[in-house]
């Protein structure tokens, strides 16, 4: 989660085309493939805020975020 994750490096991996991997994925899980993974990554921020002294900007990046500021609106 820490690392930038392209739909097209997703993609390449399950040997799909973007479009149909990202139609199939929404499909099973309700969420787009960026949904899904701003999800996981907000879920981890969480353990990791209530569960440790880093600071939030540490967190921010653990978890993939670019930046503090696009962690807290999100």
């Amino acid at each position: 989660l820490d690392q930038d994750l392209s739909l097209v490096e997703i993609a390449d991996v399950v040997q799909m085309s973007m479009y149909h991997f990202s139609r199939l994925f929404k499909q099973s899980t309700g969420l787009s493939p960026h949904q899904y993974v701003t999800n996981c990554r907000i879920e981890k921020a969480k353990r990791l805020l209530a569960r440790t002294e880093e600071a939030i900007n540490q967190i921010s990046q653990q978890v993939g975020f670019q930046n503090q500021s696009h962690f807290t609106n999100v």
